[in-house]
């Protein structure tokens, strides 16, 4: 098979720009002897930029924390309560089962984080479930990044902060080598939950974000909530910074209510439990300056409504941390985290007993991530239930990390747009659609990702080749499997490549045919098994 060649569409390397304010007004003024209506614009004078010094990487940006009002103590006070639908009855119990067969390791390695490296299925395999959980949802000390730092194609580092698309190659990178793969697989779970878009908010700030979701992958929803809520890349996007008083904006309000804590259509809040909300997260700003943009959020209590709020038939002087609390504490709030989170890991949903565990699993705990995940990842409906789509950047991650390949050219960022989900640019407030994730457009970026990502180890077909001249079907299958990290195949699949390999070359062929057809069979066998059905799911 002569070599693939992928088509070279690579982005522009062009600034992240930042907009100039102006003021705008309209004057009268003569304009060739004649009097008419002109507007007139001027930049906004600001104070004296603050110099923004970047790490060289994101490695070592930690976003400044602000400086948060003290905290109102919550008086439930008097008031109707929602009246939820009656929580599921009956409870789950984890089957007392510790063995792990390599498809189940498989399946836990793709879907708690970007599948196994070479080796990872035997091992996790051979440790049982008990302790392979363990290791996955327990991390010890700080994540170590395994393998050759990313560079682009002149062999250059990334510039995430400056250079368009290197964000995302810079976050692929940390998912295809970081020791610690399910951190990674939540801090992507929490950017999708709680969805920010880089058109809006400034690169740094969103990799002020992404931070934030790696150190709270999994610990507290309680304190991620608070954190996210406050967090400069969040009061851009959702214009946290615009809210004030006597000018209450309630975009940060609704989506807290309808996409993060408690669901929309569920009798859980009213219209006017936003408003309500809207008032209570009001005092928060920003400054601005050319050539740094947004910087020094913080809270202006001169902008805070201290006014009496009422939510969910509580009324109080709620401030912004009250607000967080309330939607925690709404009735109908663990339901709606459980059945979500599931969601990011099993493809249907829990049933009774099981979501009755997984909520008093969360609630019991304080609000903790992890117990929840330990159930999922022990359920029956997890390791042998239905299979489901890998997202696109975890399955780029994941095939980079099965035939050892690393972030060294910058076509990954321009692929991944092809495939549906560049990283830092979810389409919208609510995030990625999973259940679209394959269509006729976005198919052809997953073979076009993993035509490149085979490039360097084709096997080579020019004459003469040294490829073997007698190499079987049943033998070419097994190396092409072997050469692209031994991934399980189904037995409808392997029959097909079988198949495939067994009818693919001339019957007469001379011996420069039997090696050069050979070589082109194995490539092809290759490109085949990873664009295979098996290969895009888990």
């Amino acid at each position: 098979m002569p070599p693939v060649h992928a088509k070279k569409r690579k982005p522009v390397k062009k600034k992240h720009k930042t907009a100039t304010k102006r003021t705008c007004k309209t004057v009268t003024k003569k304009v060739h002897g004649k009097k008419q209506h002109v507007r007139v614009c001027t930049p906004v004078k600001k104070k004296k930029p603050v110099a923004r010094k970047p790490a060289p990487t994101p490695a070592g940006y930690k976003p400044t924390a602000p400086a948060f009002p003290p905290s109102v103590p919550i008086d439930p006070g008097p008031g109707p309560s929602p009246n939820p639908p009656a929580d599921p009855a009956g409870s789950w119990t984890p089957p007392p089962v510790t063995a792990l067969s390599a498809r189940q390791a498989e399946r836990l390695l793709w879907r708690a984080g970007f599948g196994p490296k070479p080796g990872d299925v035997a091992r996790f395999s051979a440790m049982g479930l008990d302790a392979a959980i363990a290791e996955l949802v327990h991390p010890v000390g700080e994540a170590v990044l395994n393998g050759p730092a990313p560079h682009d194609d002149g062999g250059a580092a990334l510039q995430p902060y400056d250079l368009y698309g290197h964000d995302h190659l810079w976050w692929l990178d940390r998912m295809v080598r970081s020791s610690q793969p399910l951190v990674e697989r939540m801090a992507l779970v929490w950017h999708d939950w709680f969805a920010c878009n880089r058109d809006k908010v400034q690169v740094d700030l969103m990799l002020g974000q992404n931070a934030l979701f790696r150190r709270s992958a999994l610990g507290s929803f309680a304190n991620l909530l608070r954190d996210v809520t406050v967090d400069p890349g969040m009061l851009t996007f959702l214009d946290g910074i615009d809210n004030r008083k006597g000018a209450p904006n309630e975009n940060y309000a609704r989506e807290v209510m309808e996409l993060f804590t408690l669901g929309a259509d569920r009798g859980a809040y009213t219209e006017d439990d936003i408003r309500q909300a809207a008032k209570a997260l009001t005092g928060w700003r920003a400054d601005y300056a050319d050539g740094t943009g947004l910087y020094n959020f913080r809270f202006d209590a001169t902008r805070h409504d201290t006014t009496t709020k009422t939510v969910f038939g509580k009324a109080g002087n709620w401030s912004w941390q009250d607000v967080c609390d309330l939607c925690l504490q709404n009735p109908l709030h663990a339901s709606f985290l459980v059945t979500k989170l599931w969601s990011y890991f099993v493809p249907v949903p829990p049933d009774g007993p099981t979501q009755a565990t997984l909520q008093a699993a969360y609630v019991d705990s304080g609000y903790q991530v992890t117990p929840v995940l330990e159930l999922i990842f022990r359920h029956p409906v997890f390791l042998d239930g239905p299979a489901m789509v890998k997202p696109p950047v975890v399955a780029n991650a994941g095939l980079l990390r099965a035939i050892g390949r690393y972030v060294d050219i910058d076509d990954w960022a321009y692929l991944s747009s092809e495939t549906g989900q560049t990283l830092f640019e979810p389409p919208n407030v609510s995030g990625w659609d999973d259940a679209r994730w394959i269509d006729t457009s976005t198919w052809r970026g997953r073979w076009h990702v993993t035509a490149v990502a085979l490039q360097p180890t084709q096997v080579p077909t020019g004459a003469p080749s040294t490829y073997p001249d007698a190499e079987d079907g049943a033998a070419a299958v097994a190396a092409a499997l072997a050469a692209v990290g031994s991934p399980s195949l189904s037995a409808e699949t392997a029959t097909k490549m079988k198949a495939f390999a067994d009818t693919a070359l001339p019957l007469t062929m001379n011996s420069t045919q039997k090696r050069t057809y050979r070589a082109m069979r194995q490539n092809a066998l290759r490109l085949l098994i990873l664009t295979s059905a098996d290969a895009q799911t888990c």
